[in-house]
């Protein structure tokens, strides 16, 4: 009897403990992708009476002040649910490891994620671009709001120190969730070239997307439209300034932000001049179609059945149909083509199960049915202010050729008689000079942005403005 009381007692001791477990404080894992690249993951839990706070940062992609919807820590096991940003963090406290041994989801990638109490040991990463403070300028932080949408937005204003009123540029990211640096793995291109620019004289405004970093808002029911109606608040606010010169308000777009600055310039007749990152110039489906092939991380049997298949998908998540029909069907048509992909790489019936479940609710967001039905083209068609399109030669996200065939016959086709559209040489995405141009190798350059690409920019904005 006394030796069965003695076992009871350390069992509910056990599991009291677990359950009791105060988790407070900074921990990390490093997960691993289907191509055996790892990704870093810090949490920041912070006890609030019965519940936690979390903050989440991914030093792999030099992303942090990630603020997920919902922590809760409760027998042991933990959920980190961050629907508002589109992931979620499950896991369970072994007693005996001391770690959170769990799963982490975003969009349709469920990777295995261990997490570890304490800070990681960082590797220092040399990148010689970025600016240390003090800066031979003045920078300062700011907020202006979107008054049409309710929300504020955070950002960092920087010009030269000598009084005047200054030529400025607004800094406008690409697609998915980017802060005021434009942070992307282990490069923050947006403060290497603000730093570029108001060296030479040009003030910048640059800010964190809605509903990330320091910016308020719902980032996942916002589309193309509405971040170009951000850009217009950041003109507004521009316009208050007596340190800016209104004649001589441009924007500089990377990406969905390229193809955003011709829709803020045809609503406004503020904007003075337009340059383009990478943008693309054809329609978001065609868009996606390539690019589902071109970023594709495995191989499939058959080319042409892929691509159907990818359009089917498309046409359904771009229709008009009611949300639950579409839901329905595509559902239906990615169990029918995407199943067996999934099965043939090797993965179970359950994690295609919810693979197919976040691909399927990740189509049918609002961004996506609105970027799939638009054509940029049509933009850059209805511009009449001088404009600099540049994109890079190994581009695998935006074809250059492709891409800027399309710009170039808009800007032909519209009458505009002052544009310049530039291939950069062996340039990738983030106009890195590199060897493949794959995203892989983003983080392995040194170069944040190539010195070839910088000096395009400045030198075409300084001379547009002399000209005016």
């Amino acid at each position: 009897m006394r030796t069965l009381i003695t076992i009871s007692f350390c069992i509910i001791f056990t599991i009291v403990k677990t359950y009791a477990q105060n988790i407070s404080g900074v921990w990390h894992g490093i997960a691993k992708t289907s191509d055996n690249k790892e990704i870093l993951f810090v949490f920041l839990f912070e006890k609030n009476q019965e519940t936690y706070n979390s903050t989440m940062a991914v030093p792999t992609f030099n992303v942090a002040g990630i603020k997920p919807r919902a922590t809760t820590f409760n027998s042991g096991k933990l959920i980190v649910d961050g629907s508002n940003i589109g992931i979620k963090y499950e896991g369970i406290f072994d007693e005996t490891t001391q770690q959170i041994k769990g799963s982490y989801t975003e969009g349709g990638n469920v990777l295995t994620l261990i997490l570890k109490k304490g800070n990681p040991e960082m590797a220092k990463i040399n990148r010689p671009q970025e600016p240390i403070k003090p800066y031979p300028y003045y920078e300062e932080q700011v907020i202006f709001e979107n008054a049409e949408a309710g929300i504020k937005l955070s950002g960092t204003f920087t010009k030269p120190n000598e009084k005047g009123k200054y030529p400025v540029v607004i800094l406008i990211s690409g697609s998915g969730r980017h802060d005021r640096d434009g942070a992307i793995p282990t490069h923050k291109p947006f403060l290497v070239l603000s730093d570029y620019l108001t060296r030479k004289g040009i003030a910048v405004l640059r800010y964190d997307d809605r509903g990330f970093g320091e910016s308020t808002g719902d980032f996942n029911t916002a589309t193309t439209a509405d971040f170009a109606k951000d850009v217009l608040s950041a003109v507004t606010y521009l316009k208050s300034r007596n340190d800016i010169d209104v004649k001589h308000i441009g924007l500089i777009g990377h990406s969905e932000g390229g193809i955003i600055a011709p829709m803020v310039a045809n609503q406004t007749a503020d904007i003075s001049f337009i340059v383009t990152l990478a943008a693309t110039g054809i329609p978001g489906n065609e868009v996606a179609v390539m690019q589902s092939k071109s970023l594709r991380p495995f191989l499939v049997p058959d080319e042409a059945s892929f691509e159907r298949n990818v359009r089917e998908a498309i046409k359904i998540a771009s229709s008009n149909e009611d949300i639950s029909k579409k839901r329905n069907a595509l559902t239906e048509h990615n169990n029918s083509y995407l199943a067996p992909i999934l099965k043939s790489l090797g993965a179970t019936d359950e994690n295609i199960s919810v693979l197919i479940e976040k691909e399927t609710e990740a189509a049918l967001k609002p961004w996506n049915k609105y970027f799939y039905n638009f054509n940029p083209a049509n933009e850059f068609e209805k511009l009449s202010i001088p404009i600099l399109s540049l994109n890079g030669s190994k581009d695998t996200q935006v074809n250059a050729t492709i891409n800027q065939n399309a710009i170039r016959n808009a800007l032909i086709k519209g009458g505009n008689k002052n544009y310049k559209v530039i291939e950069l040489d062996n340039m990738n995405h983030l106009f890195q000079e590199c060897k493949t141009g794959n995203i892989n190798e983003y983080k392995d350059i040194e170069q944040t942005i190539s010195p070839i690409a910088l000096k395009e920019i400045s030198n075409w904005i300084l001379e547009i403005i002399q000209i005016k």
